[in-house]
């Protein structure tokens, strides 16, 4: 159950209800997370249209947000952000394997894209809170940043860093809001709540 009570969508009116119906249009349900944005006035009616920009189809390959997000999601401790991201990731065709790998990815098998983006990601999502400025400027280390640039072009990585960095906030959010799945349970190997050393079975 959701730590705080999220809004019911029977009670919302004005451009919330309109908010709420045209995002039920797109995904077949009102979700969990956008009921707690409901109580933040005003909030949700930007939400949908933010998000999509921000971490939808863009300049970076969706695959490649994708499993970035998974990344993020899993570091951050959130099996509600990572149920949605590996839903996205397979309904856009991405291997399952290629999924999988997220728990634990080594760049030796990935493309270079790929790679630099989820050095990137883990470097963002690890290291802010971690690092301090005094030692870490950009929170992301140089020769990381270097591999990025090499494959990215200055677009890209804006688009990417603000996907990974929404991914963080957005994770941490739903994380701390004890929020209840509303798509399939992420597998074994990408549940964060799964303790360590535990069996796929």
């Amino acid at each position: 159950m959701a730590w705080i009570e999220l809004v019911d969508p029977a009670t919302a009116e004005g451009e919330l209800a309109e908010a709420f119906a045209a995002g039920a249009a797109l995904y077949g349900q009102v979700l969990e997370a956008w009921k707690a944005v409901a109580h933040v006035d005003g909030a949700f009616e930007a939400y949908l249209p933010y998000l999509r920009r921000a971490v939808g189809p863009g300049r970076v390959d969706a695959r490649i947000k994708d499993l970035t997000a998974i990344r993020v999601g899993y570091l951050n401790g959130c099996r509600y952000s990572v149920s949605h991201r590996v839903t996205s990731a397979r309904a856009a065709g991405v291997a399952e394997e290629e999924i999988l790998a997220v728990a634990d990815p080594s760049t030796a098998g990935l493309d270079e894209r790929l790679g630099a983006a989820l050095a990137f990601a883990e470097e963002l999502t690890l290291a802010p809170p971690a690092v301090p400025p005094s030692e870490l400027p950009q929170a992301v280390g140089a020769a990381t940043l270097d591999r990025l640039a090499a494959v990215f072009d200055d677009a890209e990585i804006a688009e990417l860093a603000l996907s990974v960095s929404l991914w963080n906030a957005l994770s941490r959010f739903h994380r701390v809001l004890a929020l209840e799945l509303d798509m399939p349970a992420p597998p074994p190997e990408l549940d964060p709540t799964r303790p360590a050393g535990s069996g796929t079975g």
